[in-house]
């Protein structure tokens, strides 16, 4: 009985952990008759917006799903021009992140990107290390399987090494090895475009989060479908395998 009130508390007091699939740049780009990048420029205005709403509505974590490990497979001119905008995306937020006291982290394979990119990753998440008022964690040439299976490896080189037995594998030790492990799982997962799919994006860690789907492509996403999402999940009751 005491989970479920404290279940019912949560719901009320809103999401403490969102991550968000942003998609349908390409097609409000098409929409627009622009060019794939003009999508992808105006997605990061979203982005924008969205980090602001989510800090003033007390969001704790905010993990934005920006570029996946399948993503490789675009268009070569596309990918380029994906990774210059995030370079100069991570370059021109600094300000605003140290301003709002926002907590930078990439999670990813990060070694397939550029010297130059995976230097500023680093300088930002330096630089912003000690901040306290939200985390920003950007998903960037991650999957949800590239995840588990890193996890893996990690406990059998554990295992190799005599520092964990096989006994000692179980769903507790997995975990402390994933991806944000030191974080609270994401309590509602938004995915814009319509698509009601989650693109293998943090598929250990949103076992029991609320899925929204909105219609809304991802560059128009404002404050309006936020609150949609927000009051969403505040109707809905989560029981972890529970009545």
């Amino acid at each position: 009985m005491s989970q479920l009130i404290d279940a019912e508390t949560e719901m009320a007091a809103g999401p403490a952990h969102i991550a968000i699939i942003m998609d349908g740049n390409n097609r409000w780009a098409k929409q627009k008759h622009l060019p794939s990048l003009a999508g992808h420029t105006a997605g990061a205005s979203a982005v924008r917006r969205t980090v602001e709403m989510a800090a003033r509505s007390g969001v704790k974590v905010l993990t934005l799903f920006a570029f996946s490990s399948e993503n490789w497979k675009r268009p070569q001119l596309e990918v380029d021009g994906l990774m210059k905008l995030f370079m100069r995306s991570l370059k021109k937020e600094l300000k605003r992140l140290n301003e709002h006291q926002i907590r930078l982290r990439v999670m990813g394979d990060l070694s397939a990107f550029s010297d130059s990119l995976q230097k500023q990753i680093q300088s930002v998440q330096n630089a912003t290390k000690d901040h306290d008022q939200m985390t920003l964690v950007i998903a960037a040439n991650y999957g949800g399987r590239w995840d588990i299976a890193h996890a893996a490896k990690k406990i059998a080189e554990r295992v190799l090494l005599g520092e964990l037995s096989p006994n000692d594998v179980n769903e507790s030790s997995l975990g402390e090895h994933m991806q944000l492990a030191d974080l609270p799982a994401p309590d509602l997962l938004i995915r814009t475009s319509g698509e009601e799919r989650i693109s293998n994006f943090l598929l250990w860690q949103t076992a029991y989060s609320e899925f929204v789907f909105l219609p809304v492509l991802w560059p128009d996403f404002d404050q309006q479908h936020f609150d949609e999402a927000i009051e969403t999940y505040q109707s809905r009751q989560r029981r972890y395998g529970g009545r």
